[in-house]
């Protein structure tokens, strides 16, 4: 059987996942996460996805954004010693940062494929929009954990393709609303 392959972020209704909690991808709206009312049951689904989580997957601009600040984060301790993947042509082993665990750089989007068939529980990708829109073309997303903020954007990098191509079905798994306007949608990918 498959590992499963999951997608997780912060979105905008509008569909915006870079900058949620700055400006580090210059979206001058960045930080948009952190101008909503703090509700801790609204982020209840990242402490479940913490206790999930078998392996991290990256592309490779969020692993050099998160690996950093995750490596010393007592929010992200869980994470250290887990298995970390990073899809990358260009990272090259001696960009990898050290003291983070095990680290291993992907090449292509068959890499990952085959990476999915190796024993283990749920891959989790966070950040990564590119990547994930890429490995959503590929077939290889199985679930999303979208946390929606009400807040219009209208510009930056989205997490869904706006190309034409063949209709995906996704099937509710998993929703909540929260008072500070946050819906948790979580959707599986029907195949």
């Amino acid at each position: 059987m498959a590992r499963e392959l999951v997608y997780t972020g912060f979105m905008s209704l509008d569909g915006v996942v870079d900058s949620p909690g700055g400006a580090v991808e210059g979206h001058r709206s960045g930080g948009w996460v952190m101008d909503t009312e703090f509700v801790p049951e609204a982020f209840a689904l990242k402490g479940e996805e913490l206790a999930d989580t078998t392996a991290l997957l990256f592309g490779r601009r969020s692993y050099e954004a998160f690996a950093p600040v995750w490596r010393d984060s007592e929010d992200h301790a869980a994470y250290k010693d887990l298995p970390k993947y990073v899809v990358s042509s260009e990272l090259t082993e001696d960009a990898l940062i050290e003291g983070w665990g095990p680290i291993t750089i992907l090449r292509s989007d068959d890499d990952v494929a085959k990476l999915k068939q190796t024993d283990g529980g749920p891959i989790y990708i966070h950040g990564s929009a590119e990547l994930a829109r890429r490995l959503a073309a590929a077939d290889l997303i199985d679930r999303y954990n979208l946390l929606v903020f009400p807040v219009l954007l209208g510009a930056g990098k989205g997490l869904f393709d706006r190309s034409d191509r063949d209709k995906q079905t996704l099937r509710l798994r998993e929703s909540e609303s929260y008072s500070n306007g946050v819906t948790k949608l979580v959707y599986e990918v029907v195949r």
